[in-house]
Parts: C-alpha cells; structure tokens; sequence
C-alpha cells in the first residue's frame, strides 16, 4: 500500500498524508529455513475505538518511558474521538492518558520524544488555535501543555521534534518548514527543508541532524539532508534519482558502524521502494530492492529501520506480502535480506495490517511494535517480538550529548540492582532510582564510550551506540595574567580540543593533559574576556573573564 494507494483506507478526521503506522516485528536467527522457531511473536493489544484510542500511526517510534512501559499516540478515538496519548506495558496493558479535544490538537500522527526534563513532546497535525496543529509537552500520567500552534502557511507537523545537542527541539513540518522550540517553549523558525517532511529528525554522532524529505530534491524523488546546531542551517547531502530510490518517508537510523540506513517507500527497477545505506557525507549505497509482485518480501516501505543489539537492521512494510497487507523483514549491514513474517490482517497468527511505523528495541532486549489496521476490531495493534540473541541494553533519556557533571537519567532493566555505573572505562556516581531508571553523573574525565552497568550478580550491560561528551569550563587558574602566563582551564570534555582563544585571539600554544585540563599559555594581543575552547563535540565559554595584565 502506498500513500497513493491509500484510499481504500478509512481516513480519519481531518485525515493528513500519511495513514500507514507502525507495526513491528523482528529479530534474529541464524538459518533461513527454521527462523519462525528462534521467534516468538505475541498480539499483545488489539486497539477498539469504542473503548480508547485507535489506529496507532505513530510517524517515528514508540518510546520507552523512565518507569519501563511504552508511551505513543493514537490520531482517532479517544473521549473526544480526536485521539490519544497512551501508555501500554511490555505484557500489554494499555491505558490512555490523555484525550485531546481540539484546543490541545487533534488527530496526533507523531510519536512521542523522551527529553532530558523528563517530558515528552510530541506534534498533533490538527487542532490549535489555527486549527493546522499544535507542537505540545506531555507530561506523565495527564498533562498536555500547547507549545505552539502551527498556521497554514507553516504547514502540518506530521513527526515529533528530536532533541538536539543543545538542549533544543528541533523539527520540520510537511511543508518543508523547520523549526526549533526551547523545552520552555520558545519557538523559531529555521531555514526551510527541500521537502515535505513525514518523519523525525536523528542526532547523528557527529552531533548533526539528519532528516528525510519525501518530496523535493533536483530530481523531485526526494533528499536527505543535514541539520546544523545550533542555528539550524540545511544542507541536502543526496537528492534520489528515482533509480537509487524515490520517496524516502520512513526515518534514518545510525548503527554502530556510523553509517545512516533508511528506506524508500518507491523508486528502484520495480518502484516498490528500496533499502540503504549512507555515510555521513551523503555516497548512497543500495542494499535490497523489493521484488516486482511484493509477495515474496513485501513493498512499500513507510517506515525506517531498527538497528537492533544483535547486529541485524529491522523493518516492516506497508503492503505486500502473501496477506498483501505487509511484511516484517530483518537485514544485515550488508545487504542480506530475509523476510520473517507476512502480517495476517484480522486474524491469523500475525495480526495487523499496513504497518508504517519503524520498530524499537526495549532495553528488556525484545522488540515491540504497531500496526495501523488488523486485530479483531480491524484498528490496530500492539505486538511483541522475542529473539534469543537479541540482548538487554541501557538507553539514555534525552540526547547522546552529555555535559561534564551533569545528570543522565540511564533507562535500563533491574537497575537496583546496579553496583557500577562506567562511562567508557571511568566510574561514574549514581543515584538508585527504579528496577527500570537511575541518574548518573558524567565524570569530568569522561570520554566518547558507551555507558555500561555492573550487576550484583556480575552481569553487564551497555548502550548500543556512544555517548559524547560536551566541552565544558569550570575554572581559570589564574584568572588573570599576562601575555606569556601559562593557564590551567579546568572543566571536561577537552578530548581533541582544535582551539582555544583569550577575548577572541587565538592561543598558539596549549596542551590537552587530560579530558579535564588544558594548559594554554595567553597570546600575543589577547585581550580581557572569555576562553573559549572549540572541540570534534561542540564549543564551550568560560563563565569568568580571563583579565590580561
């Protein structure tokens, strides 16, 4: 199924462009022929109109909270049949929390982003004062607050704003307007996308945004591009061809092999869409095209894939399939694809239908997913997906850019039961929390690594991908000096620092000693006011004035 074959759908009120959602479904094994055996697929909810929210089209993730359930969206039902937030745990327990009733928005098609206040954000593609959207903070278990409305000349917010590094939200709306939002509220509009925009942002590990456009681009086939911050500025790093793919909708994932991995819900020799591979300077490599008649590994992708703990790349498609209404798939880096499950509509032993929303990973290691139709009420459901191979992990709450002592809430699984708390091979303190959260405080002598914990029962556990640690200024020893005085800058987060300046002139001299400590001595023609030092992860200012004597 495609956006331009959707009409066969039912639409929802004031339906927008994008009805597929999101469905999951995969995992791991190691034959072909006996993979149904190494996965256990359970229909743990099955969404009813008449009794909450409905046809969950999530355009991102599900996302999992700080005490360990599952938060997203549904666009319809509801007490005021307008949609819902909605919780619902790994065993299935669903609840929806909050109904919105047009003032707050209607219709909310995004998933919800998990940011470092502890709040999820999230954009509803009607409602508002404007009646074209509202960008809103949700706050566990009951509470939406209006961020802002959106106009029509701004265009619908069809995806959540991702958390940049700098604290921001960042996003872009379907008509190709980009904006970023403070946690407080702040609103501003940024340089304009080259398309129309379904899908969220990904903070990549060079600490830029990464988005695609299904529409626009040289050759109209759509773009990804890349987003600076702060400011905001877009640059396209590839414009499809219609041969290499053609309508990237779905979102771009980063595995840990740094490359970027996406989806095209058309184009390729049989323009039933295709998957890729690309670094971060835009060289496009593809990886599978979906067959000509869709029965033998599904078509139309509208989702983006999963880079999950056992290696593998996860997927789900739209339509196709021996049900012809989609198909979960597993990938490798490489390009070896294999379909694992044919979705079964209303019944069968894989209900759901046309799934459009891409996967996640619990830190339980199971994968979990939505479906936009199918179950017994034919709006939706909710699906769990268990693979030997696929192991716990650690997540962290907000972006992947941490600042020297500060907090990071670490979302995990039996973590009272944690004894150690490392950043890469320094020990970090912690504060206990829950079995499924602790905070953690970034050591100054922190490095790019991942996060692990130690178990009382020696077990460990990890984050799949590094964190990165922001520059940051604490203390000038001495404060003031002249030129020729060498000066101990203390903080965190020095690792390959490229710069330093005294008031804006440059240092010639200084020396990295540690992730903690530069010595720098004070140029030529420096003048009284701030050291900055500029390194691979972002620019820091020293909040005293260095005074030249």
């Amino acid at each position: 199924m495609s956006h331009e074959q959707s009409a066969e759908i039912p639409k929802l009120n004031g339906s927008s462009s994008r009805w597929l959602a999101l469905v999951f479904a995969l995992v791991m094994g190691l034959a072909a022929a006996p993979l149904h055996a190494q996965f256990t697929f359970v229909d743990e909810y099955e969404f009813n109109c008449a009794t909450g929210g409905c046809y969950p089209s999530d355009n991102g993730q599900l996302t999992q909270g700080s005490d360990g359930n599952l938060y997203g969206t549904a666009p319809a039902g509801g007490t005021h049949a307008f949609g819902t937030t909605f919780t619902v745990t790994t065993s299935g327990a669903y609840t929806d929390q909050w109904a919105f009733d047009g003032l707050t928005g209607e219709q909310p098609d995004a998933a919800l982003t998990l940011a470092s206040d502890g709040n999820f954000y999230g954009t509803a593609a009607f409602g508002g004062t404007n009646n074209n959207g509202t960008l809103f903070r949700f706050t566990p278990p009951s509470t939406v607050t209006v961020l802002h409305s959106f106009t029509t000349a701004e265009g619908v917010p069809e995806a959540p704003p991702i958390q940049g590094k700098d604290g921001n939200l960042y996003g872009v709306t379907n008509s190709a307007v980009a904006y970023s939002v403070t946690l407080t509220g702040t609103y501003k509009q940024l340089s304009p996308a080259p398309g129309s925009v379904e899908a969220p942002l990904l903070l990549a590990s060079d600490g830029n945004l990464y988005g695609t456009a299904l529409t626009g681009g040289t050759n109209s086939d759509g773009a990804v591009f890349r987003m600076s911050t702060p400011g905001g500025a877009i640059k396209v790093i590839h414009n499809f061809t219609g041969i290499d793919g053609s309508r990237p909708v779905g979102p771009l994932a980063q595995a840990s092999d740094g490359n970027l991995y996406g989806t095209t819900f058309a184009g390729g020799p049989n323009n039933n869409g295709e998957v890729f591979k690309m670094t971060l300077a835009g060289k496009i490599t593809v990886l599978h095209t979906f067959d000509v008649n869709g029965v033998s590994d599904g078509e139309f992708p509208d989702a983006g894939l999963l880079a999950a703990s056992d290696g593998y790349l996860y997927g789900v498609n739209g339509s196709g399939g021996a049900d012809t209404v989609g198909t979960l798939f597993r990938i490798t880096t490489s390009g070896i694809f294999t379909k694992l499950f044919d979705f079964t509509d209303v019944g069968g032993s894989v209900p759901g239908a046309y799934a459009g929303t891409t996967l996640m990973q619990h830190t339980n290691g199971n994968l979990y997913g939505l479906a936009y139709r199918g179950g017994a009420s034919d709006n939706g459901t909710f699906f769990s997906l268990f693979a030997p191979n696929l192991i716990q992990i650690l997540k962290v709450s907000g972006p992947i850019f941490v600042l020297p002592g500060g907090p990071v809430q670490i979302l995990g699984n039996n973590l009272t039961h944690a004894i150690f708390v490392n950043f890469g091979s320094v020990q970090a303190q912690f504060q206990p929390g829950t079995d499924n959260y602790l905070t953690a405080t970034v050591p100054n002598a922190a490095v790019d690594s991942v996060i692990s914990v130690t178990y009382d029962t020696g077990l460990q556990t990890q984050t799949l991908m590094s964190v990165h640690i922001l520059p940051k200024i604490t203390n000038l020893d001495p404060p003031s000096g002249s030129v020729g005085t060498v000066v101990n800058i203390t903080g965190g987060g020095f690792t390959g620092a490229k710069k330093v300046t005294f008031g804006g002139v440059a240092a010639e001299n200084f020396t990295v000693l540690s992730p903690s400590l530069i010595q720098a001595t004070v140029p030529t023609g420096a003048k009284t006011g701030r050291v900055k030092v500029a390194t691979p992860n972002g620019s820091a200012t020293s909040p005293m004035k260095f005074t030249v004597i």
